[in-house]
């Protein structure tokens, strides 16, 4: 679809929606291409054919012109990298929502909310963490013994019930066997601004892994002459940690294991210059970028296998 068609469509949407759209103007670069109003709810929109389109940059003067205005960034798209943006999933770009147009005439004209986010590895939904609860203890079942029922950690109950969100499938899981819901729907216009965005300052200084470690609450003990390079102590757990570039220490991740197994500890190495996660035998290889995306210790112990 041409982006004239698109700008097109969004406008037809939010006028049958009941809102007042701004004037489409033409001048570029330009950090939004709508603004729209109803009912005290005032949308600042980006319509692009791919959400990847929109840069970090654009992302920040979208928020902050939102912020100042006192409304709410959206970003109205078709595609994200090669495929199509799923009816009824909402994805994020640097911390602002995007959807497709007809997610957008769902949520705005037939009232219907969006239950499903897309993220790294697939779709997940927000738990209803006290329904979650209640539904439990009527049971008379433990965290543990609905962790053996949907096939996950006590801990990782606990979190749900903390309003942790989970993939789809698990979500199911749970509505399957209480024969009721627990999904949380999505609402487009309660929008928090990102940390990043947060103040008039765009760059945010990044921590280390090893201070970001002790920031989730990690003892951290430095080592000189070991193959690892430190250890981590949390909850009763003790860490082997390598990090560095990948070059470094992915030679050293099998041996950084095998010591672990003898150890009766964890192994994990932290690479600088890779941005994911993977098993080396015992030993979690983890990018340092997702890293910074992990939220507590006991997440990470989850990735730990523990």
């Amino acid at each position: 679809m041409s982006q004239d068609r698109q700008l097109q469509l969004v406008t037809s949407v939010m006028i049958t929606a009941g809102f007042d759209v701004s004037e489409r103007f033409t001048i570029r670069p330009r950090s939004f291409d709508l603004i729209a109003r109803n009912n005290g709810t005032l949308l600042v929109i980006k319509v692009v054919s791919h959400i990847d389109s929109v840069s970090e940059e654009g992302a920040f003067d979208l928020e902050l012109i939102s912020r100042h205005l006192g409304g709410v960034p959206l970003i109205v798209g078709e595609r994200a990298r090669e495929a199509e943006l799923e009816r009824g999933a909402v994805y994020v770009r640097y911390g602002i929502y995007a959807i497709s147009p007809a997610t957008l005439y769902d949520y705005f004209v037939e009232k219907i909310p969006p239950l499903v986010y897309a993220s790294p590895g697939g779709l997940y939904v927000n738990i209803d963490g006290e329904v979650l609860r209640d539904l439990r203890e009527k049971r008379n079942m433990s965290l543990g013994d609905l962790g053996q029922v949907l096939g996950v950690s006590r801990r990782t109950i606990s979190k749900y019930e903390g309003g942790m969100g989970t993939t789809l499938d698990v979500a199911i899981r749970i509505e399957e066997f209480f024969n009721t819901g627990v999904v949380e729907s999505i609402d487009l216009i309660r929008h928090e601004p990102p940390k990043a965005m947060e103040g008039e300052q765009k760059e945010v200084p990044i921590r280390s892994p090893m201070e970001y470690l002790e920031q989730l609450g990690m003892q951290l003990h430095t080592l000189h002459g070991a193959p690892f390079q430190a250890l981590l102590m949390f909850e009763k757990h003790t860490i082997l940690t390598g990090y560095g570039p990948a070059q470094k220490v992915v030679k050293r991740a099998a041996l950084i294991g095998n010591l672990s197994k003898i150890a009766k500890k964890h192994a994990m190495c932290v690479i600088t210059d890779y941005h994911k996660q993977k098993m080396i035998g015992r030993t979690l290889v983890i990018g340092e970028e997702r890293l910074h995306r992990i939220e507590n210790g006991f997440e990470l112990l989850d990735l730990l296998g523990d």
